[in-house]
């Protein structure tokens, strides 16, 4: 009896990166620049496209 397939491990680091991505979407509306840039910084350290999420949430080259 083996554990969890490695098709379901990449399932379950999907579901919880989108889950992440919705709370800092959240967090962006109130956010003050500085809050903006920790967003950004955690969301290259979380996810391979990043640069396009951050594209589209318009967090401008000055939060890099």
């Amino acid at each position: 009896m083996g554990g969890i397939s490695e098709r379901h491990k990449e399932i379950k680091r999907r579901r919880h990166r989108r889950k992440k991505l919705n709370h800092f979407s959240k967090k962006l509306k109130k956010a003050t620049f500085s809050e903006k840039a920790m967003i950004a910084e955690k969301l290259r350290n979380m996810t391979p496209g990043c640069e396009t999420i951050i594209a589209n949430w318009q967090l401008t080259s000055q939060d890099r």
